[in-house]
């Protein structure tokens, strides 16, 4: 029984560093990374994901050796989950529609179709109404 307390302890403290290493990595990515949409996916996934694993470190450890289920943990990791990769998206349209430009070494620019066209149907039916 106390080999198993010894691995699920290991388990919680991976988790937390796991986590942790991730939140390193995302405050690197935002330093590093020379425009707004990469510092945006750097933040977002990796922060998102470090959060997950540090919040999910400590639900395990109150559950498994306190004897509580926490609800705020349950919560905030649900909250983090859902609204962190929509925060960035929305962050990264934002600045694209505000018309920041993409570094100069980027390859593919996704929007700039969907934009066009987007804006050729505006303007259609803006004709048909005059």
């Amino acid at each position: 029984m106390e080999t198993l307390t010894t691995i699920v302890e290991y388990a919680v403290v991976l988790a937390v560093l796991f986590g942790v290493v991730f939140c390193l990595l995302g405050a690197l990515g935002l330093v590093r990374m020379p425009d707004v949409y990469l510092r945006s996916h750097a933040a977002t996934k990796s922060a998102t994901l470090g959060v997950l694993c540090v919040l999910a470190g400590a639900f395990l450890y109150f559950a498994l050796f306190e004897g509580h289920i926490s609800a705020k943990l349950l919560l905030g990791i649900l909250f983090v989950f859902l609204t962190s990769p929509v925060a960035g998206h929305l962050n990264g349209r934002a600045a694209y529609r505000s018309g920041v430009k993409l570094w100069r070494r980027s390859v593919r620019d996704d929007w700039e179709k969907a934009l066009q066209q987007k804006e050729k149907g505006a303007s259609s039916q803006e004709n048909v109404r005059q």
